[in-house]
């Protein structure tokens, strides 16, 4: 399974569709035609030879096209009714005739058929290419100035189907260009990785080649976090994702349990997920300090063996934070120990106790600026002690204490970490806007539609 799937809508292909064909539309105005020339016998009269040259291309309109989500193969993108205006100079030699002018070309009815083929390289980047292209042309009339209008009636019929050819071979040179040199190279920009901080990145490569379905195309991705420091396996397995059927928005991406899950993974393996407290920490307007004067008044016999020395307190995890997904958010229940140590003068730690504190912790995601960005609420805290160097006592008692060290430090910490979030997997000038967000079983549902912004 996926850890991580993105599903374009066809309202996302209808849009995309729209910026390539504009694209295509310009490729398409910028043809070069080859000059024509040619001889033919005509009856009583003799041979008679032509010429074409700087034929120009004035205009390649494409008004009406769709595109279609085709099953096993990719796209499809079907073209009808465009038309195409040109003009050049001609010239012409029938025994001791000789003429020269300029004509005009009106190319109507042109129907051009692409499929296109996506699939994923070893990279896990997306790949797409023209796996067929056909163009037919209904109508080619050639408008002609000059004065023997009798002799370019004999040679036009000939002319027109040359360059029904000509630009039947040449729309799809075209095409297969476009999409290899434009098409191609901006999937390419599509992140297989992407670094998040220091410690950690997120590897959003395909796992296989995009789904074409009939409502929608599927990009299934890796979709996993992971230690800069040392890659190591992932314990846990993506569970299956199923889609809602609803298609309101462009694109949608769905987060599963296990990418966010790989997140807590790999922040723990590279040793992200310990944190320290000291005095200085503490904000002004809490009414207490970080020392064994304090403590003394739950620890008496703390003051006759450490007096009136500074403390710290050092949070970590022994296993990762594994947080659940459910229609009703996301929430998670972090073990984490509290090591309180005395600082000595001589500034070794000396150390005191060990408190197990377990909470309950639920999340708010949103996306913004095309990230994942969230914010932690934490419940009551409940502790109790698992070893101490300075004999036992109620841990109740430092209950309302270590609220406040999570609230007032840690919170705010981890918050302004996630408040920068985590890219989104998104090809290069890529805006979202309209965003919802939504909980599943096992995933979390973003939604947006899409600006693409040109160069």
């Amino acid at each position: 399974n996926p850890g991580f799937v993105v599903r374009i809508t066809q309202a996302g292909l209808d849009y995309a569709h729209q910026q390539g064909i504009a694209i295509l539309e310009k490729k398409l105005a910028q043809l070069t035609l080859p000059d024509i020339s040619g001889d033919f016998r005509v009856l009583r009269v003799g041979k008679v030879h032509y010429e074409l040259s700087r034929l120009r291309l004035r205009s390649f309109h494409l008004p009406y096209s769709r595109i279609s989500p085709v099953s096993k193969v990719g796209l499809q993108v079907s073209i009808s009714n465009a038309f195409a205006e040109l003009d050049g100079n001609w010239r012409v030699k029938l025994l001791f005739i000789r003429d020269h002018g300029s004509f005009d070309l009106k190319v109507e009815n042109i129907y051009i058929k692409i499929s296109l083929r996506l699939g994923s390289d070893t990279t896990g980047k997306p790949t797409i290419s023209t796996s067929d292209c056909s163009t037919h042309i209904s109508e080619v009339r050639v408008l002609f100035s000059g004065k023997f209008a009798w002799l370019y009636n004999l040679f036009h019929s000939a002319i027109e189907s040359k360059f029904r050819k000509i630009l039947e071979s040449k729309v799809c040179d075209t095409v297969d260009k476009s999409v290899n040199n434009e098409l191609y190279t901006y999937a390419r920009t599509l992140p297989v990785t992407a670094k998040i901080d220091a410690m950690a990145g997120v590897d959003y490569s395909l796992v296989g080649p995009p789904t074409a379905t009939a409502q929608s195309l599927d990009a299934y991705l890796k979709g996993e976090f992971y230690s800069l420091a040392h890659r190591s396996t992932v314990p846990f397995s993506p569970l299956p994702l199923s889609f809602p059927s609803d298609h309101d928005r462009m694109v949608y991406f769905g987060a599963s349990s296990y990418f966010f899950n790989t997140a807590g993974f790999a922040y723990h393996t590279a040793g992200a997920l310990v944190f320290e407290i000291t005095d200085a920490m503490i904000p002004k307007d809490v009414d207490f300090h970080l020392n064994t004067s304090v403590f003394s008044a739950f620890l008496p016999q703390l003051e006759q063996m450490y007096p009136n020395m500074p403390m710290k307190l050092r949070l970590f995890t022994l296993t990762a934070p594994f947080l659940n997904i459910g229609p009703e958010g996301i929430s998670l229940k972090p073990v984490v120990d509290v090591q309180a140590y005395a600082i000595l003068p001589n500034s070794s730690l000396a150390p005191l106790f060990l408190l197990n504190l377990v909470r309950n912790v639920s999340a708010v995601i949103d996306v913004r600026s095309g990230h994942i960005v969230g914010r932690l609420d934490i419940g009551r805290i409940k502790l109790s002690l698992k070893d101490s160097a300075v004999g036992t006592f109620p841990v109740r008692m430092l209950q309302s204490m270590m609220n406040i060290f999570a609230s007032s430090i840690l919170l705010p910490r981890l918050n302004a970490r996630l408040d920068k979030g985590f890219p989104l997997p998104l090809p290069d000038r890529i805006q979202l806007s309209n965003t919802l967000v939504r909980f599943h079983q096992n995933f979390l549902l973003l939604g947006a539609d899409v600006h693409f912004q040109p160069r």
